[in-house]
């Protein structure tokens, strides 16, 4: 039930400021959603108002005993009836708080949404990190054979709907009243609770176990309820909005991911740019004053080493002249002697 506090718009804009202050200050994030996520999309929640089961079933039969295990199998042609007319909505489609999730699960915040939905939304708006407590309309089994078969057919065919390969019964894999829970899930539901930092419970009166109960597994009081009535946990909540969940979600989770790596060159003022170009300048500089000694000293190695061959070489010579002039002596004095014999 909405408070008078809640239809203040002051007090509601208070309360979206303190969500996206909840959503910034946390990187382990826990969404669980019950009926009310969906009703945006045109698929009517249970216990409102105008819910499921408070509504003309069509049949005497209660809607609630209808989707229970024993009624389906005693009477699957009523079922279906209902099934087929209430509970598929082959052709709907996400809306904010769906798209808002996406968004959340791409910043790296959200690590696991809970839902007790069967329709697949949030699947066809883009999240990965999906727990289907209840199952999915869009997954369909032979009782007999297993066959799997999509939810066109199941649609597309008359009265109870037959495996067309073995005559089986095809039914949804969906979770009914008297059938347990896969634990599988619940295991994965529950140690998501027990390591998440914000717990955020959107769309659900919190009276269907054991989605009922997940919040006792949290190690802190983190918890932000978002409903058009009131639940169990409200008092409890850190925070408590009375609201739609689409427009309370697409208003409080950002619309863009953090990118601050990007954002600073853009930001930089020209005095930063200066600074900037005078440092590249002076290191400039810098490589080329290192590049002039290193050629200097090149030049002067090659310089000596000029220097040296050319000592080397004038050496040469004049040890080589001074031979020639030695041997020439000595012939002279050959012949000369040569003479005086």
């Amino acid at each position: 039930m909405e408070t008078r506090l809640d239809r203040l718009g002051s007090v509601r804009d208070g309360k979206i400021q303190q969500l996206k202050e909840l959503i910034a200050e946390s990187e382990n994030i826990v969404f669980l959603g019950g009926a009310g996520v969906s009703t945006e999309s045109g698929i009517p929640d249970f216990r409102s108002g105008t819910g499921i089961y408070n509504q003309d079933s069509g049949v005497t039969y209660r809607p609630i005993d209808i989707i229970a295990h024993d009624f389906f199998i005693e009477n699957p042609d009523v079922f279906f009836d209902f099934y087929k007319r209430k509970l598929i909505y082959p052709d709907a489609k996400p809306n904010k708080a769906h798209k808002a999730l996406v968004r959340l699960e791409k910043q790296g915040k959200l690590k696991a949404i809970i839902t007790q939905n069967i329709d697949n939304l949030h699947q066809e708006a883009g999240s990965k990190c999906v727990i289907e407590l209840h199952g999915s309309v869009f997954r369909n089994y032979c009782m007999d054979c297993g066959k799997k078969f999509d939810i066109e057919y199941i649609a597309s065919q008359e009265g109870i709907p037959k495996c067309d390969k073995c005559g089986g019964i095809v039914r949804p894999d969906i979770v009914l009243y008297e059938e347990n829970l896969e634990h599988e899930n619940v295991d994965a539901a529950i140690k998501a609770c027990k390591k998440c930092d914000l717990f955020i419970i959107a769309g659900t009166s919190l009276t269907v176990y054991p989605a009922a109960t997940f919040a006792q597994f949290l190690k802190h009081d983190r918890i932000v309820i978002i409903n058009k009535s009131s639940t169990y946990m409200d008092l409890k909540a850190m925070l408590c909005i009375h609201d739609s969940v689409g427009k309370v979600l697409d208003e409080a989770v950002p619309k863009r991911a953090r990118k601050k790596t990007v954002a600073e060159p853009k930001t930089r003022t020209k005095k930063t740019a200066a600074s900037s170009t005078a440092k590249k300048t002076a290191s400039s500089k810098s490589a080329k004053t290192a590049k002039e000694p290193a050629k200097s000293s090149k030049t002067a190695a090659k310089t000596a080493s000029k220097t040296a061959k050319t000592k080397t070489k004038a050496v040469a010579t004049s040890k080589a002249s001074s031979g020639k002039k030695s041997s020439a002596s000595s012939k002279s004095t050959g012949k000369k002697q040569g003479t005086s014999k």
